[in-house]
């Protein structure tokens, strides 16, 4: 249903018999009408200055999908030019640390918070959103009404009216979305369309919706058209490697540094989607067999001088590289052979080639090499490997494309699994176990031996006996 959230408008995408596109773009309208009027100065803080810095309180892909996208776009020529001036910051961990980094430096009477939780009961983003009430109320101390300051300073992206409103949001500036939006698949949604509009500008973040469009369209077919789609290629390449060739880990590889977020993204998106141990029918996969890889990865050329040692001699891990044929920021300095993106994509190239011939024994003593060494300096090569090249850089368009691409080929690689990729079970032991212990830290029961294992039991202990 999420490739509902970037049809155009006009188009039709029927949900249960109703065409839910044209909803959709009532909300669009919204969020194009209010980020227009933050980023002109209409809509202002409660003292009448420009609200020119935004945190977007969030967690999973409340948080991930939107920063992946923020980042890779920074540095494109459109979206810099109209991020002139506005600063995004995201608040995702309850660590308090992390409200400080999003919050240093920042003028509160310039800042907007944008709370993203569907049920405005998340958590770890509500306590952050408290946080963060606090912070601006406790700036403007006897300065006027609560309401009317927080009504400044906040807005959401939430489909729970009665508690927005309750936490001081004016429903004018809450922003909803439907229940059959997960969040990592939630970035085309509000979730994603607010922040990024907010310092991208409306227009931008359209051309990045349009590119998840046309990649949309582009993996519709799903078999019917002559020549399969990128998300099809992805999903079977995928699908081989791990459920048939048994390698349990995938390597992103983008050689982009605008993509450093990119695999953080695609670890929540493909682990949460499709690591499951038993199919729709409930039926458990083999003991020696998981659904969906591990999956990890850094921008070229920071991980050849990482994890690539591993990927050349140790493990094998099929490998996805990513890369353009032009760069976001261009320079070729004098007297250097070669511009800087000449060079990070000779590494794009090369590293392909390395892991799938690598080095025989027979090459390495053409070059003299030593034969207490052979076994050293061997490499096997028939490592696999994916090379996606995009013609020209990466801007809103090719982000949108790039993202759909992988959206689709984990539904596709889990229709093959044969289990559902839209549930995600195993993160709900942890959340009810640890209302438990919240119940210990606030005194409202005792710590008590059978309650954990005996490790947990006692670093709880000694946490309580330490802590602040």
């Amino acid at each position: 249903m999420h490739f509902a959230l970037r049809c155009p408008e006009g188009k039709a995408f029927p949900a249960e018999g109703e065409n839910v596109v044209p909803e959709i773009h009532a909300v669009l309208k919204r969020i194009a009408d209010f980020t227009d009027r933050v980023r002109s100065g209409t809509f202002s803080g409660f003292t009448g200055k420009k609200l020119k810095n935004v945190v977007a309180i969030g967690i999973g892909g409340s948080f991930l999908g939107p920063e992946f996208v923020y980042e890779a776009l920074r540095h494109d020529a459109s979206c810099k030019s109209a991020a002139e001036g506005m600063t995004l910051k995201f608040l995702a961990n309850v660590d308090p640390v992390d409200f400080a980094r999003a919050v240093d430096g920042l003028d509160v009477e310039e800042t907007l918070f944008v709370i993203i939780s569907k049920t405005f009961t998340t958590a770890e983003t509500m306590l952050n959103a408290r946080t963060c009430r606090k912070h601006i109320l406790d700036h403007y101390k006897g300065a006027g009404d609560d309401g009317a300051i927080l009504g400044k300073h906040l807005c959401a992206v939430s489909t729970n009216l009665a508690a927005t409103k309750e936490f001081g949001i004016d429903d004018e500036n809450v922003f909803g979305f439907w229940n059959w939006v997960g969040g990592r698949y939630s970035v085309s949604s509000a979730v994603g369309v607010v922040p990024l509009s907010l310092v991208y500008g409306y227009d931008n973040v359209r051309k990045f919706l349009d590119g998840m469009h046309d990649m949309d369209n582009q993996g519709a077919s799903l078999g019917d058209a002559p020549e399969m789609s990128v998300p099809e290629l992805l999903g079977l390449i995928g699908f081989y490697n791990t459920y048939i060739a048994g390698h349990d880990s995938r390597a992103i590889l983008p050689y982009s540094q605008a993509l450093l977020r990119f695999a953080a993204h695609i670890q929540q998106l493909d682990m949460e989607s499709n690591g499951k141990r038993v199919s729709i029918g409930g039926n458990r996969f083999s003991e020696t067999l998981n659904a969906g890889p591990i999956v990890f990865g850094e921008p070229g050329t920071n991980g050849q001088h990482s994890f690539y040692q591993l990927m050349h001699q140790g493990r094998v891990v099929p490998a996805e590289f990513i890369g353009f044929t032009k760069s976001q920021v261009h320079i070729k300095m004098e007297g250097e052979p070669v511009s800087n993106h000449d060079e990070l994509m000779s590494n794009f190239f090369a590293q392909a080639d390395a892991l799938a011939l690598g080095k025989d024994v027979a090459t390495l003593e053409k070059e003299g090499v030593p034969a207490q060494l052979h076994s050293h300096k061997l490499f096997e090569g028939d490592r696999p490997s994916i090379s996606i090249l995009f013609k020209g850089s990466l801007d809103a368009f090719a982000c949108g494309q790039l993202l759909s691409a992988y959206e689709q080929r984990v539904m596709i690689e889990g229709w093959l699994y044969d289990i559902n990729s839209y549930d995600q079970w195993g993160v709900e032991l942890g959340k009810v176990l640890a209302k438990g212990v919240r119940s210990i830290m606030q005194g409202a029961k005792q710590l008590e031996p059978e309650a954990y294992n005996s490790s947990t039991h006692d670093l709880l202990a000694e946490y309580l006996q330490n802590r602040d």
